[in-house]
């Protein structure tokens, strides 16, 4: 069995933070690993907000046997999570899954350009809060008879497909960065925090089809709407 060796105990607990994270809005969720050289990248899609989680691990060492030079599979995120060792900052592989249709389309690797206009983080995760806020407040407006799934969706739909000022970046892929722990206020601490103890502030790329909100802790990727089939990269 494959067992990765991650470069300490920080980045273990930060691998197990995000799975459990992941699980948390997906039971029976999968994640795409691609490993090179002392870099793993784990691959996930939270349903509740259409976006693509990337969160980037160090290795201490690719492989325990020292034979593989990369590692591309899709697996079981709990399968995985129950697998980390955080003091012995280790993980083993899981067996391969089936793995869902976004596994098969991933963000480009290369290409990406600085897109302007993305506000400081205090603001977006401001702008996460009043999001959140209208939504409660809309949806308890409505009478008991017509809060339905279909109305709480339109609702939804609405505030969550608002773009990020003039940048095309939908409010729920900020919601999702926040969610997952990628944003992160000044100062953050605990397991699974990732580097540092300060926050770089986040920076907006655009590559073909493709936006993705960076953080020092993670990324979100999404596909820009009216796009066709442009930039898809299929691996």
């Amino acid at each position: 069995m494959t067992v990765l060796h991650l470069a300490d105990e920080g980045e273990a607990a930060d691998l197990a933070a995000f799975l459990s994270r992941l699980l948390h809005y997906d039971r029976s969720a999968a994640v795409r690993l691609q490993a090179a050289g002392t870099a793993l990248a784990v691959f996930g899609r939270p349903p509740s907000f259409e976006v693509l989680a990337v969160r980037t691990v160090r290795l201490a060492k690719p492989y325990e046997n020292g034979l593989d030079v990369t590692l591309d599979v899709t697996v079981s995120a709990g399968e995985l999570l129950e697998s980390v060792d955080e003091r012995a900052a280790t993980a083993r592989v899981p067996g391969s899954v089936t793995g869902p249709p976004w596994a098969g389309v991933l963000p480009p690797r290369g290409g990406w350009r600085a897109e302007p206009g993305l506000p400081a983080p205090d603001a977006l995760r401001a702008l996460v809060a009043a999001a959140v806020a209208e939504f409660r407040a809309r949806t308890e407006e409505l009478a008991a008879e017509d809060r339905t799934r279909a109305a709480l969706d339109g609702i939804g739909r609405d505030i969550w497909s608002r773009t990020v000022g003039d940048t095309g970046l939908p409010v729920r892929a900020v919601h999702a960065a926040q969610s997952l722990g990628f944003l992160r206020p000044r100062g953050a601490s605990g397991p699974g925090t990732g580097p540092g103890s300060g926050e770089d502030a986040p920076r907006l790329f655009s590559s073909g089809a493709w936006l993705r909100l960076r953080t020092p802790f993670g990324s979100v990727a999404l596909r820009r709407a009216g796009t066709g089939a442009l930039g898809i990269s299929v691996r």
